[in-house]
């Protein structure tokens, strides 16, 4: 029986939601540069556009729901509890609305603020771009609470802890390219956990799991969930 689960998920996940991915093939992100809206100098460039760009953003969110997959796996956090840790690249907030509890967001999260000023972080589902003040110290410098480019992601130290001690770690939805998240397979292997990806196509680090399975993620998680669900018998 399995103890103690790490689960990774990446964009993939969320893009049978509807969500577009964070990076189109031709490096653009809804049509932006990600160079014009994911950096911390663009901010501070022109902050009017990526308020508008995450505004928009934060919108999008109210019309898609969890899929399968969102759903399978906060059903597996009714089985393992605590012994089960989500880990998700992803800013939106499906995993919680689809009943999910222990969620660590390492990329920060749309509806979220982050005041440049205080470093406050305060939960957010409105508009940024009208520059409403920093509930915190009275700032006019809230920000989209999303992790940039050339910025450290949260909880780094909570999710190694969590990946040294796991008997199995599974990266679902995520393509392997983007650090650290795509060494958290080494790291989990590495400290003796089983490895699997359940994802569309190979990932860029397929080749270092145990086991890869390939579809979309709205089948094979639910499936998989079932496995486990039946070993917990």
């Amino acid at each position: 029986m399995l103890v103690k689960v790490v689960v990774l998920t990446g964009a993939g996940i969320s893009a049978e939601s509807g969500l577009a991915t964070f990076r189109d093939a031709d490096g653009l992100w809804q049509g932006h540069h990600v160079d014009d809206v994911a950096t911390p100098e663009a901010f501070h460039r022109d902050p009017a556009t990526v308020h508008r760009f995450y505004d928009d953003r934060r919108r999008e969110l109210r019309t898609v729901t969890p899929n399968p997959a969102h759903i399978a796996l906060a059903r597996l956090e009714q089985v393992l509890g605590d012994e089960l840790l989500v880990v998700t690249q992803n800013v939106d907030d499906l995993h919680e609305r689809a009943g999910s509890r222990r969620v660590v967001h390492m990329h920060g999260e749309l509806l979220s603020a982050l005041c440049d000023s205080c470093q406050g972080r305060f939960a957010w589902d409105d508009d940024l771009g009208d520059g409403p003040a920093c509930p915190g110290c009275g700032n006019d410098t809230l920000r989209p609470d999303v992790v940039w480019f050339g910025e450290m992601p949260y909880d780094l130290d909570l999710i190694e802890h969590a990946l040294v001690r796991a008997d199995l770690f599974v990266a679902i939805g995520t393509s392997g390219a983007v650090y650290p998240a795509a060494g958290f397979v080494r790291m989990a292997a590495g400290s003796g956990a089983k490895t699997l990806e359940l994802n569309l196509d190979p990932s860029e680090t397929s080749h270092l799991f145990d086991d890869a399975r390939h579809g979309p993620a709205g089948k094979l998680v639910p499936e998989w969930v079932a496995d486990v669900q039946a070993l917990s018998r």
